[in-house]
């Protein structure tokens, strides 16, 4: 049930494969270098550790409860909440202009991926409160940043994201809360939202909603929606919460996990409407919408590689103290970590874990190039680089998540299924990530039909080469210690070479539900070879430097490589030859 921050591998893997050493190196961050990043980090998992970690249990047993439209977080939340705020955590990487540090969005990362394995429930709030930040910083107008964005940063205030209603959950265009012109220049919005993460809290005096509506003259569709931003309090002059606006929480929602966050459904306009502000132009809401949305989903991938290394975490301890059986050559009681199937299970979920944080860690430094690139060129990029791969770390990253989780529970065997050992919530928790911020399924259609095509698929032809580089050095070392590492990735990247040049071929001809229909296992396949290769490129820059746990790292890499990559070729199958089946559904139903 404890949890230790693994600061060590999150630096080393931030630093070298992520490339945040080579971004400080090119005065990105003039002032950062690599002992700054790992002191940060070791105060934010001690933190996570000591203060956040503890919350779990009862986050999750006792959870949040609503009563009379007021919600009441579960015990110890409000003042490690407050403690957190005035340590200054939820402006690592946000403007100095008001009040945040400016420090890179990875070292925010790695931060955010601590704090959900710490306990996920509790660190939703500042997650949307970051996205709330970014769309207001991109898109609000001067007068509401002056207003809003230092309390929001300093934690003093939080902010929402409320766009699902019961009738448009992934399909934003057929919202129905209404947005109406008023003469003050502010609008007067109605409707229902649900599902809003941290709707309704005691953690905070005010809460910054950022509400989706649609204009009464609005066009149909996605074209017809406006982003507002509608606070709890309507501030006054001072910047005090003054009245109360017309937004209020109807309940909250009992769900599978994350007990401990309140997930609401939200009412706007009991008393004639909620008062709102225009965030962006009208009509073009989405735009603002996918900037929250986007660093979200980064987010959110950090919450599955965060679950996944609770997960881990707990599994080897328990593996370690287990005794049952008698392994291989053993004479006596062998702890399970002995036996050979506990052993492939554990490696997985070690394995796949530091793959998808590597992945995760890329998308998040490749986000610090476009905004601190040396130029408009470094820039654009680096924009290509993360928009490429943030479906990926999203999705392969919380699909990990869930399968290390249950891996988690087999390795506990029957004590897995009992509630006290922790194994269970890790696995209930980490199932919501493959779905709210877009579901995966969602993520591998924007991959496939939006970043694939990406500068005529240049972006992506790109980034596999430089997968390539990693198996060449690889098979150039030649050292025995990786076995069949070499061929297996260079197998599993040449099968997402194949398979990206027939969706792309497939796209052209106009062909989409071929494409579409390949489009999840193809992410798989994408996720298996760059955390293949990121686990490689890992141990050969440990072997390099004379540390970094060098010979655990060839393991990982190695047991990967033999192990997970060699589905690629299967997955490269489904995706070029299997469409035709799956058109197939009406015959099987």
């Amino acid at each position: 049930m404890t949890y230790r921050a693994p600061v060590d591998d999150i630096v080393f893997t931030l630093l070298h494969n992520a490339g945040l050493q080579t971004a400080i190196d090119s005065g990105q961050f003039p002032d950062m270098d690599a002992e700054t990043v790992a002191a940060v980090l070791e105060e934010a998992g001690k933190f996570a550790a000591d203060v956040i970690a503890p919350l779990n249990v009862a986050g999750d047993r006792i959870g949040a409860k609503f009563d009379g439209g007021t919600v009441k977080t579960a015990p110890g939340f409000k003042d490690a909440y407050t403690s957190w705020a005035a340590a200054g955590w939820n402006g690592i990487a946000a403007t100095p202009d008001f009040g945040g540090q400016g420090l890179p969005i990875a070292v925010n990362a790695a931060c955010i991926e601590m704090w959900n394995s710490a306990s996920m429930a509790f660190s939703l709030n500042p997650l949307l409160t970051g996205g709330a930040i970014e769309a207001l910083t991109a898109h609000g107008a001067p007068e509401l940043k002056d207003l809003y964005l230092a309390k929001m940063i300093s934690g003093e205030w939080t902010g929402t994201m409320q766009l699902t209603e019961p009738q448009a959950g992934s399909d934003v265009g057929a919202l129905r809360t209404r947005a109406e012109r008023q003469p003050d220049g502010t609008y007067r919005i109605t409707g229902q939202k649900i599902f809003i993460t941290y709707g309704e809290h005691d953690l905070t005096d005010n809460i910054i909603h950022f509400v989706l509506a649609r204009l009464t003259d609005a066009p149909p569709g996605n074209r017809g929606v406006s982003l507002f931003l509608v606070p709890k309090f309507i501030p006054n002059a001072d910047g005090t919460p003054g009245k109360r606006n017309d937004v209020r929480c109807h309940s909250i929602e009992h769900k599978l996990g994350v007990h401990g966050s309140p997930t609401c459904t939200m009412v706007l306009g009991d008393e004639g409407g909620a008062t709102g502000w225009l965030i962006g132009e009208e009509n073009r809401g989405l735009n603002c919408m996918f900037t929250m949305m986007n660093n979200a989903r980064l987010a959110v991938g950090l919450q599955g590689v965060g679950i996944a290394e609770r997960a881990t975490q707990g599994a080897f301890a328990y593996a370690r103290d287990r005794k049952q059986g008698r392994a291989p050559g053993a004479k006596e009681s062998s702890p399970i970590i002995d036996h050979p199937d506990v052993r492939r299970m554990l490696l997985t979920m070690r394995a796949m874990t530091r793959a998808a944080r590597a992945i995760c860690y890329q998308t998040a430094v490749s986000l610090d190039g476009a905004h601190h690139g040396k130029d408009d060129a470094a820039r654009k990029a680096a924009n290509e680089r993360a928009s490429l791969l943030t479906p990926v770390a999203k999705a392969f990253a919380t699909d990990i998540g869930t399968e290390v989780a249950s891996l988690g529970v087999q390795v506990h065997g029957g004590m897995g299924f009992i509630e006290e050992t922790g194994a269970a919530q890790h696995y209930r928790d980490a199932r919501i990530n493959q779905i709210y911020e877009g579901t995966n399924g969602i993520q591998s259609i924007d991959l496939v039909t939006r970043k694939l095509p990406l500068s005529g698929g240049e972006t992506v032809r790109g980034y596999i080469a430089e997968l390539r580089a990693v198996v060449a050095k690889v098979k150039e070392i030649n050292d025995p210690a990786f076995g069949a590492t070499a061929t297996r990735l260079g197998d599993a990247v040449e099968s997402l070479s194949r398979a990206t040049e027939w969706l792309l071929k497939e796209l052209g001809s106009g062909a989409g539900e071929a494409a579409l229909a390949g489009a999840t296992p193809y992410l798989r396949l994408f996720g298996t070879a760059a955390g293949g290769c990121a686990l490689a490129d890992e141990a050969l820059t440990a072997l390099r430097l004379e540390g970094g746990d060098a010979s655990g790292r060839v393991t990982l890499a190695r047991f990967f490589a033999e192990n997970v990559a060699v589905l690629a070729g299967g997955l490269e199958t489904t995706v070029t030859e299997a469409a035709d089946s799956v058109a197939q559904l009406h015959d099987a139903a």
